[in-house]
């Protein structure tokens, strides 16, 4: 699980060799993959929301 989640933050950040990303297609869950980044997005988006929020009160 680890090592999926490191897959999908090395990928966000766009820092992952090719090398590695190969390894990640052959021996990872696409499903779990999927799973994770969706989630990292929702709380990359919730962040942001939370901060702009901050910056700007209502």
């Amino acid at each position: 699980m680890w090592s999926q989640v490191q897959a999908v933050i090395a990928a966000f950040f766009g820092v992952q060799s090719n090398a590695k990303r190969e390894h990640d297609f052959t021996h990872h869950n696409p499903i779990a993959i999927i799973a994770i980044a969706i989630v990292f997005f929702v709380l990359f988006v919730l962040a942001v929301y939370a901060l702009v929020q901050f910056v700007i009160p209502a």
